[in-house]
């Protein structure tokens, strides 16, 4: 599958920005699943600075100033991109869950190198709540794959998608006692759950295709900035879930960035000099491309 990719952040201030110093990470990765072929970043107003660097996980990050005053900023990333055929249900492993800590306990490479994933990260920790609602999903002579699946599972159907309700500092333990929230909510979730049963898991951002319904035509914009998770399965490697969509990641999923949790791959962020505020927009079009 091929697809375009259009991501465009608009901020509207209510006073003059004397300056601002970005960070903007929202370069589609490039990894055994898909493959971003070209990627233009642009800035109005023109940045003086503009530095593109690669963090310790292998996202691309865009670091930029502005020193001219303004009263809107515009950042708009437009990609091509090539899906690998990839399906990891052909190939889920039968390690078991037991096997999994087994490994984690006795391999200090293995869990060297997932040591990030395991431990608690600034938007993600865990309490007695949080593993006892992971414990039902992780017996230990299941696969270990079979155990992610079903925690996944059961947060699509215990939980309400409602965008109104949270925002990136909602705490998980709120969306836990609530039972509702977003993505972003339901991924942090998961992640705390595997972490707090033994097993490394990483925050994935990116976006998904909105496909519309049979007859209509697809809106511009309609598209959306979307997050899932990754686990673990020490000796063989990462696997995709979906938690807001009970799936396993496909064709529709593109992977902007992973980390230990939202902060580490927040689209854009920076740091502005205004005594006022702002309004921000955000227009995401993915377009798949049919070749006859």
């Amino acid at each position: 599958m091929k697809y375009n990719l259009l991501h465009k952040t608009k901020y509207t201030y209510t006073n003059e920005v004397k300056g601002y110093h970005g960070l903007a990470c929202i370069m589609p990765r490039t990894d055994e699943n898909q493959s971003c072929q070209s990627n233009v970043i642009t800035i109005l107003p023109k940045p003086d600075e503009l530095v593109m660097r690669t963090d310790m996980w292998g996202n691309k990050l865009h670091y930029f100033s502005i020193n001219s005053p303004h009263k809107e900023l515009e950042i708009r990333s437009e990609s091509f991109i090539i899906k690998n055929s990839y399906d990891q249900i052909k190939i889920k492993p039968s390690i078991t869950y037991g096997e999994a800590l087994e490994i984690l306990k006795t391999s200090v490479p293995i869990k060297a190198e997932v040591w990030p994933f395991l431990i608690q990260s600034p938007k993600i920790s865990w309490s007695k709540n949080i593993e006892k609602y992971a414990a039902p999903s992780f017996q230990l002579e299941t696969p270990l794959y079979d155990c992610i699946e079903n925690l996944s599972s059961r947060i699509f159907h215990d939980f309400e998608f409602n965008a109104k309700f949270s925002d990136v500092n909602t705490p998980i333990e709120k969306v836990l006692k609530e039972r509702k929230g977003v993505c972003q909510d339901f991924s942090h979730l998961a992640i705390a759950c595997i972490r707090s049963m033994g097993i490394p898991a990483r925050y994935i951002s990116g976006y998904i295709e909105t496909l519309p319904p049979p007859g209509k035509v697809k809106l511009q914009g309609s598209d959306a900035s979307h997050a899932w998770f990754s686990a673990n399965i020490p000796n063989v490697g990462w696997f995709e879930f979906d938690p807001t969509n009970n799936m396993v990641p496909g064709d529709q999923h593109i992977k902007t960035a992973y980390g230990r949790d939202y902060s580490d791959v927040v689209p854009v962020k920076g740091v502005m000099f205004t005594a006022g505020g702002h309004k921000l927009k955000v227009e995401v079009d993915l377009n798949r491309i049919i070749e006859n």
